[in-house]
Protein backbone atom coordinates (compact mmCIF):
# COMPACT_ATOMS: atom_id res chain seq x y z
CA UNK A 1 0.00 0.00 0.00
CA UNK A 2 1.33 3.16 -1.23
CA UNK A 3 2.57 5.64 2.12
CA UNK A 4 0.56 8.55 2.96
CA UNK A 5 2.95 12.51 2.87
CA UNK A 6 2.16 15.62 3.15
CA UNK A 7 0.31 17.98 1.45
CA UNK A 8 1.72 20.99 -0.42
CA UNK A 9 1.86 24.24 2.11
CA UNK A 10 4.01 26.77 0.58
CA UNK A 11 4.08 29.23 2.97
CA UNK A 12 6.34 26.25 4.83
CA UNK A 13 9.31 26.64 3.19
CA UNK A 14 10.66 29.30 1.08
CA UNK A 15 13.18 28.89 -1.18
CA UNK A 16 16.37 31.48 0.14
CA UNK A 17 19.55 31.98 -1.58
CA UNK A 18 22.85 29.96 -0.47
CA UNK A 19 25.18 32.36 1.27
CA UNK A 20 29.00 32.06 0.77
CA UNK A 21 29.48 30.99 4.95
CA UNK A 22 26.83 28.57 4.59
CA UNK A 23 28.28 24.62 5.82
CA UNK A 24 26.65 22.83 3.52
CA UNK A 25 26.69 18.72 4.31
CA UNK A 26 25.58 15.80 2.17
CA UNK A 27 22.82 13.78 4.10
CA UNK A 28 21.44 11.31 2.02
CA UNK A 29 23.03 10.11 -1.10
CA UNK A 30 21.98 7.57 -3.73
CA UNK A 31 25.66 7.05 -6.35
CA UNK A 32 24.08 7.84 -9.70
CA UNK A 33 25.12 4.45 -12.39
CA UNK A 34 24.45 4.31 -16.11
CA UNK A 35 22.43 1.32 -17.53
CA UNK A 36 23.67 -1.95 -19.00
CA UNK A 37 22.44 -4.32 -22.15
CA UNK A 38 20.28 -6.76 -21.93
CA UNK A 39 22.89 -9.29 -22.14
CA UNK A 40 24.21 -8.52 -18.90
CA UNK A 41 23.31 -11.26 -15.61
CA UNK A 42 20.96 -8.82 -13.85
CA UNK A 43 18.23 -6.18 -15.32
CA UNK A 44 18.03 -2.69 -14.64
CA UNK A 45 14.71 -3.09 -13.70
CA UNK A 46 14.06 0.17 -15.37
CA UNK A 47 11.16 1.03 -17.13
CA UNK A 48 12.04 2.32 -21.05
CA UNK A 49 11.42 5.78 -20.12
CA UNK A 50 9.12 8.27 -18.62
CA UNK A 51 6.73 10.67 -19.87
CA UNK A 52 3.88 12.55 -18.65
CA UNK A 53 4.56 10.56 -15.26
CA UNK A 54 5.77 11.37 -11.43
CA UNK A 55 8.10 9.41 -10.13
CA UNK A 56 7.63 9.64 -6.06
CA UNK A 57 11.06 8.80 -3.87
CA UNK A 58 11.50 8.08 -0.52
CA UNK A 59 14.50 8.66 1.62
CA UNK A 60 15.58 9.18 5.53
CA UNK A 61 18.34 11.87 6.23
CA UNK A 62 21.21 11.28 8.26
CA UNK A 63 22.24 14.87 9.41
CA UNK A 64 19.54 17.30 10.43
CA UNK A 65 19.68 21.30 9.59
CA UNK A 66 17.38 24.69 8.45
CA UNK A 67 17.85 24.98 5.04
CA UNK A 68 17.75 21.80 2.09
CA UNK A 69 18.45 21.50 -1.28
CA UNK A 70 18.02 18.53 -3.74
CA UNK A 71 20.01 17.07 -6.30
CA UNK A 72 19.02 15.59 -9.49
CA UNK A 73 21.26 13.79 -11.90
CA UNK A 74 21.85 13.28 -15.58
CA UNK A 75 25.31 12.40 -15.12
CA UNK A 76 24.80 9.53 -17.73
CA UNK A 77 22.32 10.75 -20.01
CA UNK A 78 22.63 10.84 -23.66
CA UNK A 79 20.01 14.04 -24.13
CA UNK A 80 18.77 16.60 -21.77
CA UNK A 81 16.49 15.89 -18.99
CA UNK A 82 13.65 18.01 -18.17
CA UNK A 83 12.09 18.54 -15.38
CA UNK A 84 8.59 20.08 -15.25
CA UNK A 85 8.18 19.78 -11.31
CA UNK A 86 9.87 18.88 -8.42
CA UNK A 87 8.47 18.42 -4.44
CA UNK A 88 9.66 18.24 -1.32
CA UNK A 89 7.55 16.75 1.54
CA UNK A 90 7.83 15.18 4.75
CA UNK A 91 7.02 11.39 5.02
CA UNK A 92 5.17 11.27 8.38
CA UNK A 93 1.56 11.03 10.22
CA UNK A 94 -0.20 13.40 10.08
CA UNK A 95 1.79 16.07 8.11
CA UNK A 96 1.08 18.89 6.49
CA UNK A 97 4.19 20.46 5.73
CA UNK A 98 6.06 20.47 1.95
CA UNK A 99 7.55 22.59 -0.60
CA UNK A 100 7.54 23.58 -4.65
CA UNK A 101 11.57 22.99 -5.29
CA UNK A 102 13.13 25.80 -7.67
CA UNK A 103 15.83 25.68 -9.55
CA UNK A 104 17.60 29.66 -10.31
CA UNK A 105 14.03 30.75 -9.00
CA UNK A 106 12.36 28.57 -11.75
CA UNK A 107 9.69 25.65 -10.95
CA UNK A 108 11.24 24.14 -14.46
CA UNK A 109 14.84 22.93 -15.23
CA UNK A 110 16.73 21.34 -18.33
CA UNK A 111 19.16 19.35 -17.07
CA UNK A 112 22.18 19.09 -19.51
CA UNK A 113 23.58 15.23 -20.68
CA UNK A 114 26.28 14.61 -17.91
CA UNK A 115 25.43 17.84 -15.29
CA UNK A 116 22.88 17.96 -12.48
CA UNK A 117 20.45 20.30 -10.91
CA UNK A 118 21.03 21.47 -7.81
CA UNK A 119 17.70 23.00 -6.35
CA UNK A 120 17.73 26.68 -4.68
CA UNK A 121 17.98 26.56 -0.77
CA UNK A 122 15.26 25.61 0.78
CA UNK A 123 14.55 26.47 4.16
CA UNK A 124 12.99 23.98 5.23
CA UNK A 125 14.02 22.68 9.23
CA UNK A 126 14.44 18.93 9.06
CA UNK A 127 15.79 16.70 11.94
CA UNK A 128 17.91 13.84 11.98
CA UNK A 129 17.34 10.63 10.33
CA UNK A 130 13.73 12.64 9.21
CA UNK A 131 11.97 10.52 6.39
CA UNK A 132 11.35 12.80 3.32
CA UNK A 133 9.43 12.21 -0.24
CA UNK A 134 10.67 13.61 -3.45
CA UNK A 135 8.42 13.89 -6.56
CA UNK A 136 9.26 14.93 -9.82
CA UNK A 137 7.42 15.15 -12.86
CA UNK A 138 8.94 14.47 -16.02
CA UNK A 139 6.73 16.06 -19.08
CA UNK A 140 8.95 14.56 -21.50
CA UNK A 141 10.11 11.54 -22.61
CA UNK A 142 13.09 10.70 -19.92
CA UNK A 143 15.45 8.09 -20.63
CA UNK A 144 16.52 6.45 -16.96
CA UNK A 145 19.97 6.29 -18.52
CA UNK A 146 21.49 8.08 -14.80
CA UNK A 147 19.75 5.39 -12.06
CA UNK A 148 20.32 3.70 -8.73
CA UNK A 149 19.50 0.22 -8.87
CA UNK A 150 19.99 -1.03 -5.68
CA UNK A 151 17.63 1.25 -3.60
CA UNK A 152 16.04 -1.16 -1.07
CA UNK A 153 13.50 1.59 -0.62
CA UNK A 154 9.80 1.66 -2.79
CA UNK A 155 9.17 4.09 -5.17
CA UNK A 156 6.25 4.79 -7.50
CA UNK A 157 5.50 5.85 -10.70
CA UNK A 158 2.56 7.53 -11.99
CA UNK A 159 0.60 9.37 -14.96
CA UNK A 160 0.38 13.18 -15.15
CA UNK A 161 1.76 15.48 -12.90
CA UNK A 162 0.97 14.17 -9.31
CA UNK A 163 3.57 15.76 -7.58
CA UNK A 164 1.43 17.70 -4.89
CA UNK A 165 -1.16 15.08 -4.35
CA UNK A 166 -1.21 13.57 -1.17
CA UNK A 167 -1.40 10.12 -2.16
CA UNK A 168 -0.62 8.88 -5.82
CA UNK A 169 -3.49 7.74 -8.56
CA UNK A 170 -3.08 4.20 -10.30
CA UNK A 171 0.94 4.16 -8.70
CA UNK A 172 2.82 1.52 -10.05
CA UNK A 173 6.32 0.52 -8.17
CA UNK A 174 9.37 1.10 -8.90
CA UNK A 175 12.32 -0.98 -7.42
CA UNK A 176 15.55 1.36 -8.14
CA UNK A 177 16.08 5.08 -7.67
CA UNK A 178 16.08 7.35 -11.08
CA UNK A 179 17.25 10.97 -11.73
CA UNK A 180 17.17 11.43 -7.25
CA UNK A 181 20.84 11.49 -5.86
CA UNK A 182 21.16 13.90 -3.05
CA UNK A 183 19.88 15.43 0.21
CA UNK A 184 22.38 18.78 1.33
CA UNK A 185 21.47 20.56 4.77
CA UNK A 186 22.90 23.55 5.98
CA UNK A 187 22.40 24.68 9.77
CA UNK A 188 22.90 21.51 11.40
CA UNK A 189 24.08 20.71 14.59
CA UNK A 190 27.48 22.11 15.24
CA UNK A 191 30.43 20.05 17.66
CA UNK A 192 30.95 21.49 20.83
CA UNK A 193 33.23 24.41 21.41
CA UNK A 194 34.42 24.17 17.73
CA UNK A 195 31.96 25.98 15.83
CA UNK A 196 31.44 23.68 12.69
CA UNK A 197 29.13 20.68 11.82
CA UNK A 198 31.40 17.44 11.84
CA UNK A 199 30.61 17.43 8.37
CA UNK A 200 29.87 13.92 6.57
CA UNK A 201 31.14 10.47 6.03
CA UNK A 202 31.27 8.89 2.93
CA UNK A 203 30.67 5.42 2.58
CA UNK A 204 32.24 4.08 -0.54
CA UNK A 205 31.30 0.66 -1.45
CA UNK A 206 29.28 -2.37 -3.20
CA UNK A 207 26.11 -4.27 -2.57
CA UNK A 208 26.81 -4.45 0.93
CA UNK A 209 27.20 -0.99 1.55
CA UNK A 210 24.19 -0.65 -0.83
CA UNK A 211 22.46 -2.87 1.61
CA UNK A 212 21.32 -6.10 -0.28
CA UNK A 213 20.17 -8.33 1.96
CA UNK A 214 18.64 -6.05 4.24
CA UNK A 215 14.84 -5.56 4.77
CA UNK A 216 13.23 -3.24 2.20
CA UNK A 217 11.89 -0.17 2.95
CA UNK A 218 13.33 -0.33 6.76
CA UNK A 219 16.98 1.79 6.15
CA UNK A 220 18.92 -1.28 7.78
CA UNK A 221 21.95 -1.13 5.70
CA UNK A 222 25.00 -0.77 7.29
CA UNK A 223 25.73 3.46 6.67
CA UNK A 224 21.74 3.63 7.84
CA UNK A 225 22.23 2.00 11.19
CA UNK A 226 25.82 4.45 11.16
CA UNK A 227 23.87 7.60 10.58
CA UNK A 228 21.39 6.62 13.72
CA UNK A 229 24.72 6.00 15.84
CA UNK A 230 25.89 9.43 14.44
CA UNK A 231 23.09 11.84 14.63
CA UNK A 232 23.72 12.61 17.80
CA UNK A 233 27.23 14.18 16.88
CA UNK A 234 25.37 15.91 13.81
CA UNK A 235 27.86 13.69 11.65
CA UNK A 236 25.61 12.88 8.24
CA UNK A 237 26.42 9.71 5.95
CA UNK A 238 26.52 10.25 2.11
CA UNK A 239 26.09 6.13 1.02
CA UNK A 240 27.85 5.73 -1.94
CA UNK A 241 27.57 2.33 -2.46
CA UNK A 242 26.71 0.92 -6.05
CA UNK A 243 25.64 -3.21 -6.03
CA UNK A 244 28.44 -4.77 -8.35
CA UNK A 245 30.57 -1.85 -7.92
CA UNK A 246 34.87 -2.77 -8.33
CA UNK A 247 37.36 -1.11 -7.45
CA UNK A 248 39.09 -1.51 -11.06
CA UNK A 249 36.47 -2.02 -13.51
CA UNK A 250 33.18 -0.68 -15.04
CA UNK A 251 29.85 -2.28 -15.30
CA UNK A 252 27.44 -1.86 -12.84
CA UNK A 253 28.53 1.66 -12.15
CA UNK A 254 31.98 3.27 -13.25
CA UNK A 255 35.29 1.52 -11.84
CA UNK A 256 36.02 3.49 -8.16
CA UNK A 257 38.92 6.03 -9.94
CA UNK A 258 36.36 6.77 -12.24
CA UNK A 259 33.83 8.26 -9.69
CA UNK A 260 35.22 8.99 -7.21
CA UNK A 261 35.78 12.92 -7.87
CA UNK A 262 31.87 12.91 -7.99
CA UNK A 263 30.73 10.49 -5.39
CA UNK A 264 33.37 11.28 -2.55
CA UNK A 265 35.10 14.46 -3.39
CA UNK A 266 32.47 16.76 -4.37
CA UNK A 267 30.61 15.44 -1.49
CA UNK A 268 29.69 18.80 0.73
CA UNK A 269 31.00 18.32 4.00
CA UNK A 270 33.00 15.45 3.65
CA UNK A 271 35.65 15.07 5.78
CA UNK A 272 36.62 10.87 5.65
CA UNK A 273 36.16 8.00 3.46
CA UNK A 274 35.37 4.46 4.27
CA UNK A 275 36.31 2.42 1.12
CA UNK A 276 34.62 -0.61 1.36
CA UNK A 277 35.29 -2.24 -1.79
CA UNK A 278 37.11 -5.59 -3.94
CA UNK A 279 35.08 -8.42 -3.38
CA UNK A 280 33.32 -7.67 -6.82
CA UNK A 281 37.05 -7.08 -8.60
CA UNK A 282 38.08 -10.54 -6.91
CA UNK A 283 34.67 -12.74 -7.36
CA UNK A 284 33.69 -11.12 -10.92
CA UNK A 285 36.48 -13.04 -13.15
CA UNK A 286 35.10 -16.34 -14.36
CA UNK A 287 31.70 -15.92 -12.84
CA UNK A 288 28.69 -14.99 -14.96
CA UNK A 289 29.31 -11.73 -14.07
CA UNK A 290 32.35 -11.31 -16.08
CA UNK A 291 33.58 -14.55 -17.57
CA UNK A 292 36.46 -13.63 -20.09
CA UNK A 293 37.65 -11.35 -17.25
CA UNK A 294 41.20 -12.64 -16.08
CA UNK A 295 41.82 -13.60 -11.87
CA UNK A 296 42.81 -11.12 -10.22
CA UNK A 297 45.92 -10.89 -8.43
CA UNK A 298 46.21 -8.97 -4.44
CA UNK A 299 49.17 -6.90 -5.92
CA UNK A 300 46.73 -5.20 -8.29
CA UNK A 301 43.65 -4.74 -6.93
CA UNK A 302 46.23 -3.13 -3.87
CA UNK A 303 47.87 -1.16 -6.17
CA UNK A 304 44.31 0.34 -6.95
CA UNK A 305 43.62 1.06 -3.36
CA UNK A 306 46.63 2.88 -3.30
CA UNK A 307 45.26 4.92 -5.95
CA UNK A 308 42.13 6.06 -4.30
CA UNK A 309 44.06 6.75 -1.06
CA UNK A 310 46.24 9.14 -2.68
CA UNK A 311 43.72 10.95 -4.26
CA UNK A 312 41.98 11.40 -0.85
CA UNK A 313 44.76 12.35 0.84
CA UNK A 314 45.07 15.36 -1.83
CA UNK A 315 41.99 16.69 -0.28
CA UNK A 316 42.78 16.37 3.38
CA UNK A 317 39.94 13.74 3.94
CA UNK A 318 41.27 10.66 6.67
CA UNK A 319 40.87 7.14 4.67
CA UNK A 320 39.38 4.26 5.92
CA UNK A 321 39.73 1.11 4.62
CA UNK A 322 37.44 -1.95 5.36
CA UNK A 323 38.64 -5.40 5.10
CA UNK A 324 36.28 -7.83 2.88
CA UNK A 325 34.34 -10.09 4.79
CA UNK A 326 34.46 -13.77 4.12
CA UNK A 327 32.14 -14.91 1.18
CA UNK A 328 32.73 -19.16 0.87
CA UNK A 329 29.26 -20.60 -1.07
CA UNK A 330 28.70 -17.69 -2.15
CA UNK A 331 25.37 -17.33 -3.97
CA UNK A 332 25.33 -20.92 -4.32
CA UNK A 333 22.68 -22.93 -6.14
CA UNK A 334 22.45 -20.14 -8.40
CA UNK A 335 23.72 -19.28 -11.95
CA UNK A 336 26.46 -17.00 -9.90
CA UNK A 337 27.96 -19.60 -8.07
CA UNK A 338 31.21 -19.55 -9.72
CA UNK A 339 31.38 -15.95 -7.77
CA UNK A 340 33.58 -18.01 -5.45
CA UNK A 341 36.48 -20.17 -5.49
CA UNK A 342 39.15 -21.09 -2.75
CA UNK A 343 41.82 -19.48 -5.35
CA UNK A 344 39.77 -16.64 -4.75
CA UNK A 345 39.23 -16.17 -1.40
CA UNK A 346 42.75 -16.64 -0.98
CA UNK A 347 43.09 -13.03 -2.58
CA UNK A 348 40.85 -11.68 -0.62
CA UNK A 349 42.97 -12.64 2.27
CA UNK A 350 46.04 -11.12 1.14
CA UNK A 351 44.29 -7.85 0.23
CA UNK A 352 42.81 -8.35 3.82
CA UNK A 353 46.28 -8.94 5.60
CA UNK A 354 47.51 -5.42 3.58
CA UNK A 355 44.50 -3.65 4.82
CA UNK A 356 45.39 -4.54 8.53
CA UNK A 357 49.48 -4.37 8.41
CA UNK A 358 49.90 -1.84 5.53
CA UNK A 359 49.55 1.63 7.64
CA UNK A 360 48.37 2.64 4.04
CA UNK A 361 45.07 3.79 5.77
CA UNK A 362 44.40 6.43 8.02
CA UNK A 363 42.62 3.79 9.99
CA UNK A 364 40.87 0.61 9.21
CA UNK A 365 37.41 -1.32 10.29
CA UNK A 366 38.11 -4.84 10.18
CA UNK A 367 34.38 -5.79 8.51
CA UNK A 368 35.46 -9.43 8.66
CA UNK A 369 36.84 -9.82 11.71
CA UNK A 370 32.92 -8.37 12.93
CA UNK A 371 31.48 -10.88 10.13
CA UNK A 372 33.29 -13.63 10.06
CA UNK A 373 32.08 -17.69 11.51
CA UNK A 374 35.08 -17.89 14.92
CA UNK A 375 34.33 -21.67 13.66
CA UNK A 376 34.98 -21.67 10.07
CA UNK A 377 36.55 -18.24 9.01
CA UNK A 378 35.71 -18.40 5.35
CA UNK A 379 32.07 -18.16 6.10
CA UNK A 380 29.84 -15.53 7.61
CA UNK A 381 28.70 -16.06 11.00
CA UNK A 382 25.07 -17.68 9.96
CA UNK A 383 23.55 -14.97 12.44
CA UNK A 384 24.75 -12.62 10.04
CA UNK A 385 24.22 -14.00 6.75
CA UNK A 386 21.37 -12.90 4.90
CA UNK A 387 21.22 -16.40 3.39
CA UNK A 388 23.14 -16.48 0.28
CA UNK A 389 26.59 -16.43 1.81
CA UNK A 390 27.46 -13.23 0.50
CA UNK A 391 25.79 -10.15 1.66
CA UNK A 392 24.63 -10.02 5.60
CA UNK A 393 21.19 -9.76 6.95
CA UNK A 394 20.13 -6.60 9.35
CA UNK A 395 21.81 -7.59 12.50
CA UNK A 396 25.09 -8.10 10.68
CA UNK A 397 24.76 -4.53 9.03
CA UNK A 398 23.93 -3.29 12.82
CA UNK A 399 27.47 -5.01 13.80
CA UNK A 400 29.28 -3.29 11.40
CA UNK A 401 27.84 0.09 11.83
CA UNK A 402 29.24 -0.68 15.19
CA UNK A 403 32.51 -1.35 14.26
CA UNK A 404 32.81 1.80 11.41
CA UNK A 405 31.46 4.06 14.36
CA UNK A 406 34.14 3.33 16.87
CA UNK A 407 37.02 3.70 13.99
CA UNK A 408 35.44 7.11 13.00
CA UNK A 409 35.20 7.85 16.77
CA UNK A 410 38.98 8.00 16.99
CA UNK A 411 41.88 10.27 15.79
Amino acid sequence: MFKTISTLALAAAVAAPATASEQWQASWYAAPQPGWDAGFALPTNMPAGLQDQTVRETLRLSAGGQRVRVVLSNRYGLEPLVIGEARLARVRTGATEGALLSFGGKRSVTVAPGRQAVSDALDFSVQPLERLSVSTYFPRRAVPSTFHWGAQQTGYIAAGNQTAARELSGAEALHGRVFLSAVHVSGGTAAAGAGTVPGTVVTLGDSITDGNGSTPDQDRRWPDYLAALAAARGMGVANAGISGARVLADRMGERAAARFEQDVLAQPGARSVIIALGINDIGWPGSAFAPHDPAMEAETLIAGYRKLIDRARERKLRVIGATMAPFENALQGTPLSDHYSPAKDAVRRKVNDWIRASGAFDAVVDFDAVLRDPAHPSRLLPAFDSGDHLHPGDAGYEAMAKAAYDVLGTP
